[in-house]
């Protein structure tokens, strides 16, 4: 008799750390404090969600920057995606070179009491999420700022008894929490669920943030 456990519908995602995030951060946050300050000029005239008070949101065109912090992060970030879209998708070096990107990127500067509700990113294959200051965690706050990914399987969790309530990796129910670090990378499948819950702390939480879509260069390009 055969017997095989496998993980079946499974949800693809990625972490990595920059090599040098304390060096680029440091940049980054002057950068883009500085253009939190001036206000309308780099802020989303449009934004998708809500904006929740303490929460500034910069418009979509971040990586189009040309400060040199930004442009290395840009390096750093579509290498990682990369690297995930190849391996989870099988291409070959060849199929790689012809692959195009399209993206939007932005940055968050969250205060204390900022959250982002649940949504997903229409329209998008890949989105990230790379910190650059995670802000102070209050010790009595230890779910402050954390991003929230929820489990697809909408159905999972409806009936739980010994059988299934202590699920391992990479099975399981409920949602999964990343306390970020400076300078950690997420990937992620631009339809899954995921929000930010409030911040405590008093300084700022800064992250950036983009959603990518693909096209083989023979296509002709994506829309």
């Amino acid at each position: 008799m055969t017997f095989k456990l496998f993980p079946m519908f499974a949800v693809p995602m990625a972490q990595a750390v920059h090599p040098d995030a304390n060096a680029l951060n440091a940049e980054l946050k002057a950068l883009l404090l500085a253009r939190e300050a001036e206000g309308e000029r780099y802020a989303n005239p449009h934004p998708s969600l809500k904006l929740q008070p303490g929460v500034f949101e910069s418009d979509f065109n971040l990586f189009s920057w040309p400060e040199p912090c930004v442009q290395r992060l840009r390096q750093f970030c579509w290498a990682m995606l990369g690297r995930v879209v190849q391996q989870v998708n099988g291409y070959t070096p060849e199929e790689m070179a012809r692959l195009q990107i399209y993206s939007h990127t932005w940055f968050h500067v969250t205060r204390h009491g900022g959250f982002t509700i649940l949504h997903t990113h229409p329209m998008a294959s890949w989105s990230g999420v790379y910190c650059v200051a995670p802000g102070e965690m209050p010790p009595d706050r230890p779910e402050s700022g954390v991003l929230r990914f929820h489990n697809p399987h909408h159905y999972a969790n409806y009936f739980l008894d010994p059988g299934n309530l202590r699920f391992q990796a990479p099975y399981g129910h409920g949602t999964w929490n990343i306390r970020f670090q400076p300078g950690q990378l997420v990937l992620f499948p631009s339809w899954l669920q995921h929000e930010v819950l409030p911040f405590y702390g008093q300084d700022e939480r800064i992250t950036i943030a983009f959603n990518c879509w693909f096209a083989m260069k023979e296509d002709g390009g994506a829309g």
